[in-house]
């Protein structure tokens, strides 16, 4: 399997799957997500943009490794990596790692370790040992793995959190979403948004335990995860910092009002300003920025030199991303708002000119392709598609 520049030896899925609701990848002896890929297109794309701004040489860690595919991906293509430590708790993970970092890629900077991903980091807590980068990609939640990733990465280090668990991230298990990352979520249109704003909510809460600061730089949603890329500042300071970026997302379900609330108990049983409705509340989450705007257009600018499979879409990403890192939080979609007051669906465009000619930021969103971003109220937003969706009836 090529992935990248990348040669390496996986599982043939296909060998594992004896009825249509076999999962193959966790079939397998040992795991691998082909789907996967553009995650990790984007991890070495993300790593080096990093290298390039840190100016140093980079000592990394991928403890839950699988075939180890992405831990030799980044040793590979990543240019100013001292060593990739990989790590599976699965000896057959293992091994089949170390076989492809010695005798397929045959790079030398790789050391393979078998034992628990935390066990491992915790190996690594010691001042001078921690590493520049450790990527947290499980099968699932990566809160088990928080606490000692945090004691194991260094001031001014690089973290990077997958979460596969979107059913209680986008709020059908809320209680599994509280018990897991601390915050409620909700089933709105923009549950995906929310998602990565409560991963980022946890990072932060666990991060000042230690007194340790979060700058969330890159973060996104695809296929069936959300992921996360975050730097880290020691300090009491930089802790508290992170802290007043926490807070709640009110929300109205009749007519699809939103607003941020730093204090929720001021908001407890508040109605909503526009419709009189009940306001539901979702968090504690982080409210800050998603993403650091030189630094995404830095990573846009390594796409354009690499080889990537999935090379156009990861560059369409990085380029909506890039548009909406500033643009206000939340987002609109339009056919959810169409089939709520039972419209017509409108053109995109059009409806983002709309709001547009009426003085208001309209913004398209790589969470959603019938997203917008927008400062315009709620009721605006109805008015604009309305408009549009009469326009079409003629």
């Amino acid at each position: 399997m090529t992935e990248g520049t990348t040669s390496v030896l996986v599982p043939k899925l296909r060998a594992f799957v004896k009825q249509s609701s076999d999962y193959a990848p966790s079939k397998a002896p040992v795991f691998y997500n082909p789907a996967m890929a553009l995650n990790r297109d984007l991890a070495v794309v993300a790593l080096q943009t990093y290298q390039c701004i840190s100016g140093r040489e980079l000592v990394c860690c991928e403890p839950l490794a699988g075939c180890g595919i992405r831990g030799v991906r980044l040793a590979n293509e990543v240019e100013g990596i001292g060593k990739v430590v990989i790590n599976d708790i699965s000896p057959e993970a293992s091994r089949l790692a170390e076989y492809n970092a010695k005798h397929i890629t045959a790079v030398k900077k790789i050391e393979v370790t078998n034992e628990d991903a935390n066990l491992l980091l915790s190996r690594y807590a010691a001042p001078r040992k921690r590493f520049d980068y450790i990527d947290i990609d499980p099968f699932g939640s990566p809160v088990p793995y928080l606490d000692s990733a945090l004691r194991a990465i260094r001031d001014g280090g690089f973290l990077a959190l997958t979460a596969t668990d979107m059913a209680p991230l986008c709020g059908v298990h809320p209680r599994a979403c509280v018990r897991k990352y601390g915050g409620k979520p909700l089933r709105t249109e923009y549950c995906h948004e929310l998602a990565v704003r409560l991963v980022l909510g946890c990072l932060t809460m666990q991060a000042a335990k230690h007194d340790i600061g979060v700058k969330p730089v890159f973060g996104y949603s695809d296929y069936n995860y959300v992921r996360v890329y975050a730097t880290v500042d020691y300090g009491a300071k930089q802790a508290d910092t992170s802290i007043q970026n926490l807070g709640y997302i009110l929300h109205c379900f009749s007519c699809f009002h939103r607003e941020p609330a730093k204090d929720v108990t001021v908001s407890q049983g508040q109605n909503c300003p526009e419709c009189g409705s009940r306001l539901h509340v979702a968090g504690p989450l982080w409210l800050g920025d998603l993403w650091n705007l030189e630094f995404c257009v830095k990573m846009r600018e390594q796409v354009r030199n690499r080889n990537l499979q999935g090379k156009m879409k990861i560059f369409q990403m990085i380029s909506l991303i890039v548009a909406e890192a500033e643009a206000p939080f939340t987002y609109y979609v339009v056919d959810r708002v169409c089939d709520k007051f039972n419209l017509p669906v409108p053109s995109l465009s059009k409806v983002m000119t709309e709001l547009k000619n009426s003085g208001f930021q309209a913004i398209s969103t790589h969470f959603s392709s019938k997203g917008i971003r927008t400062d315009a109220p709620a009721r605006f937003v109805r008015q604009a598609i309305q408009s549009k969706s009469d326009m079409k009836r003629e």
